[in-house]
């Protein structure tokens, strides 16, 4: 039997604009991954997220690693948002 992958958390969470225009607080390799390849834009620090993801699924890098990658690929792309407030 094999073991569950565990998920790989980052924080603080990665707030994106998806593609349907919703927020997605990014807050996981997985997540991050996943939301990379939904973006039809895909600039040169989208493609080193893609990289740094695929590593970071491996155990190859680090969340933060990760996290910092996709940070800068949301930036470039113009899908990052600003974090929500708390009352």
């Amino acid at each position: 039997m094999t073991k569950p992958i565990a998920t790989r958390w980052f924080s603080p969470a990665v707030p994106v604009r998806t593609n349907q225009g919703f927020r997605y607080n990014v807050n996981s390799v997985e997540g991050a991954a996943r939301e990379l390849l939904e973006w039809k834009k895909r600039g040169p620090k989208w493609n080193q997220a893609v990289r740094v993801c695929m590593a970071g699924l491996a155990n190859e890098m680090t969340p933060a690693q990760v996290r910092e990658a996709f940070l800068a690929a949301a930036i470039e792309e113009n899908r990052l948002l600003p974090p929500i407030k708390d009352k």
